[in-house]
């Protein structure tokens, strides 16, 4: 037979209950209090303890993560290391042998003879070979335009701008525009690029003009 709960006698044992004197509370009061000081505790070591630790430990489960991270990319860069150094290797050299193809100041007017000489060599007649304007000066080459007009037939032409692109310096023809004389022949107006490496004292010149520039912008 199920035992009633006398609702009544749990209301009135609450309200003739001396909170302050714990030794003469009757049994309900005191199953309460024992109920509700084994939930609170758990609640109160939660967000007074557990929470901040719990916290330290995400963050060091997302430290931890990205410490593997780094060290995966750190230990594939370690591997390629050798290989990263060969191929700084070789463009340093294709850079050296690109350089090499730029005549300094002193070899320029040995270039433009040789411009010259590969025309007359092809049989072609120069009625222009004048340089167009100031040198373009870059960050560690200048550009030096010529203008060049010359006349003959157009296979000596051709065979003329192919012997320009294997001469050993950088000479670049642009603009080429070809038209026929009175008496037939043929006339190209170009404009070649040659190009020279600056020296020491024109690149330190362009390095401070640059800084200057920079620093007057800011």
């Amino acid at each position: 037979m199920a035992m009633a709960i006398d609702f009544n006698r749990i209301v009135e044992d609450f309200r003739a209950t001396n909170w302050r004197d714990p030794g003469s509370w009757s049994a309900i009061p005191k199953a309460v209090v024992l109920v509700a000081i084994l939930v609170a505790l758990p609640v109160l070591g939660y967000f007074g303890l557990w929470q901040g630790q719990l916290e330290e430990l995400e963050t060091g489960r997302n430290d931890e993560q990205k410490l593997k991270q780094d060290y995966v990319k750190k230990k594939a860069q370690a591997v390629n290391l050798d290989l990263h150094k060969q191929q700084l290797r070789e463009i340093d050299t294709q850079f050296g042998a690109l350089l090499k193809q730029l005549p300094n100041k002193s070899q320029m007017d040995a270039l433009l003879v040789d411009i010259n000489q590969a025309g007359l060599g092809r049989g072609l007649q120069f009625e222009l070979f004048k340089p167009a304007g100031r040198e373009v000066v870059r960050e560690f080459y200048a550009e030096l335009p010529i203008n060049l007009k010359v006349v003959g037939v157009y296979h000596d032409m051709g065979a003329f701008a192919s012997d320009v692109g294997q001469l050993s310096r950088i000479v670049t023809l642009n603009n080429v525009n070809m038209t026929t004389a009175k008496d037939g022949s043929l006339v190209m107006e170009v404009t070649a690029r040659t190009f020279r490496y600056l020296d020491e004292e024109e690149i330190a010149a362009q390095r401070k003009a640059a800084a200057g520039a920079k620093k007057g912008r800011r």
